[in-house]
């Protein structure tokens, strides 16, 4: 008789091989998983390489997870097709978190530069694919250029001289953009109608090209023309936005400007400017006791505050941040501009029009008769608006003024020369805060030095504590091979520091003031015990944020106080 057993087998015989999984079902696990593995070899593994990011690690990390979640997705105890969708779902989800870790990971790195940071962003990958698919059917270019209601500039036929131009165009501006610029410019210089192109790059202009009118004002017509602005008209001063773009890597808002001059029309495009900037006062970089120095002066009741800085040195970005540090949902707050360069949320922004009837002083002076609380004036064009200010009722509002000068002494010295009443500007004034622009180390290739003690001892430093310090490198070793620092761009310097003087005015500086006793002035002021924009650059070079060389560039100019800017007409 045979047993149950071999019956079973010779059944199991009869039947032939069993299938225990459908061959479909692992086969719905493999599109996650190869979309992970392109998106890592393809994508992370590039950006990690070319931004000194730790590549071997960040391998590890995806190989493990991914071993991980495949594992977890064989052995999900959940059996028949709701198994298969679970562990489907399970993939996704875990592949799709180390993606954005990764992203998140590697945008916040400090190397990797501005405007190359990763995005998932599946609409602008597709409106890149039509915009690609639209320049085919015209000229190779590689910017999309979208003008007032986004609306995209056409690229002309290949054949064409415009084209020559657009390409021209293109040509100087990606090295600005991607080089981290925030200004280029075209500007006459000479009697021969000659231009210089050229970018500023964390404060310092550096040269692009030199080239002939005739072909910079065919360049100029077409930024102009891009941001609808008159073509034609090339004394009026004209205005415009614009965005460019560069595929996927990078969209950047821009703001073109154009005004006349006897030497010829001037151009400017200033990338992304509202990000330049918007600012809170914590992320300006003042040292704890000046922000508590300006938090005190923020308390005070009514008055005048001098904010001051040289051309191109902050000067907007401190006064929108010091005036948002008042509730515009509580308060009144108001401001006027010869150039709006951003919005401020709440607050009522008011533009003067160099173009209308009115001048600067008389909108200061019917903004000041609103009975505001507090009232940003961001330029001091001439002596009417200094004395519109002064003679305003500032027991209850208050007035930041914005003007040019190199330091907060200078600041109040030319503005009691400017205004011409000593005693009036000592009645309202409140405090002034100064600053000024350093750049700020690269951090993936500085390059650190013992100091000698006697250039301690010089600056003040003392040297005991002061082991060393650190200068600009431009290089890194890859391979045993000094190559340009991928961060920096080979420069030494990203980025920017500011450095502020902040100072509160009392009564016993306000009988200084009242005197034009400047040396009691300055004295007063160190008894406050609060740091010079010279001392706080000393502090961040110990810090190794800047260079010794930085701070005496930016300190060791003499340039006289300039409180006048004016706005540009």
């Amino acid at each position: 008789m045979l047993s149950l057993d071999a019956i079973d087998a010779a059944t199991l015989a009869q039947q032939g091989p069993l299938t225990l999984v459908s061959w479909w079902k692992p086969l719905l696990l493999l599109p996650p998983v190869i979309a992970w593995a392109w998106f890592v070899s393809r994508v992370f593994d590039k950006h990690a390489a070319r931004f000194s990011l730790p590549r071997k690690q960040w391998n590890l990390i995806h190989l493990s997870v991914a071993t991980i979640a495949v594992l977890a997705a064989f052995i999900l105890p959940v059996p028949g097709i709701g198994g298969i969708l679970a562990a489907l779902g399970l993939l996704v989800v875990v592949l799709g978190a180390d993606i954005l870790i990764f992203v998140q990971m590697h945008n916040k790195d400090e190397r990797t530069q501005e405007g190359h940071e990763l995005k998932l962003d599946l609409s602008a990958i597709k409106e890149s694919r039509e915009a690609k698919a639209a320049a085919k059917q015209a000229g190779t270019v590689q910017l999309q250029v979208v003008g007032p209601g986004k609306q995209a500039v056409a690229v002309p036929d290949s054949e064409t001289p415009e084209y020559e131009i657009r390409a021209k165009a293109e040509e100087q501006f990606i090295p600005a953009a991607e080089g981290r610029a925030r200004l280029f410019e075209f500007t006459p210089i000479d009697k021969d109608a000659n231009y210089a192109v050229t970018m500023t790059v964390d404060g310092i202009k550096q040269p692009i090209e030199k080239m002939p009118g005739a072909q910079a004002i065919k360049l100029i017509d077409f930024w102009k023309a891009a941001a609808g602005l008159d073509v034609s008209d090339r004394r009026r001063r004209q205005q415009g936005m614009i965005s460019v773009g560069r595929g996927e890597a990078w969209h950047k808002p821009v703001r073109v400007t154009t005004i006349g001059g006897q030497a010829g029309p001037r151009l400017t495009l200033l990338i992304e400017p509202a990000k330049q900037v918007q600012r809170t006062v914590d992320d300006l970089g003042l040292l704890d006791p000046q922000l508590n120095a300006l938090h005190e002066i923020r308390d005070d009741v009514g008055g005048l505050v001098l904010v001051a800085a040289g051309p191109a040195q902050g000067l907007t970005t401190s006064l929108y941040s010091i005036t948002t540090l008042h509730d515009p949902y509580t308060t009144i707050v108001q401001t006027v501009e010869a150039d709006v360069q951003a919005a401020l949320e709440g607050a009522n922004q008011n533009p003067f029009d160099p173009q209308g009837d009115g001048e600067y002083s008389t909108l200061v002076r019917s903004i000041l008769r609103r009975d505001p609380d507090f009232v940003t004036v961001a330029d001091l064009p001439d002596k009417d608006t200094a004395q519109e200010v002064v003679r305003a009722d500032l027991k209850r509002t208050r007035v930041y003024l914005g003007l040019r000068a190199e330091g907060a002494l200078q600041a109040i010295q030319g503005f009691v020369k400017f205004h011409g009443d000593a005693d009036a500007v000592a009645s309202v004034l409140r405090g002034v805060v100064a600053q000024k622009l350093c750049r700020k180390l690269c951090q993936n290739c500085r390059v650190a030095y013992q100091p000698k003690p006697e250039m301690l001892q010089k600056l003040g430093l003392p040297a005991d504590r002061v082991k060393q310090l650190f200068k600009k490198g431009g290089q890194v070793l890859i391979k045993n091979k000094p190559e340009l620092c991928p961060v920096c761009g080979g420069a030494g310097y990203r980025d920017q520091l500011a450095l502020f003087e902040v100072f509160p005015i009392g009564e016993a500086e306000r009988d200084m003031i009242r005197d034009q006793d400047w040396n009691g002035l300055r004295a007063e002021f160190r008894k406050r015990q609060l740091p010079t924009i010279q001392q706080v650059g000393l502090r961040r070079a110990v810090e190794g944020l800047t260079s010794l060389e930085e701070i005496t560039r930016i300190t060791s100019s003499k340039k006289p106080a300039q409180p006048a800017a004016k706005p540009t007409a």
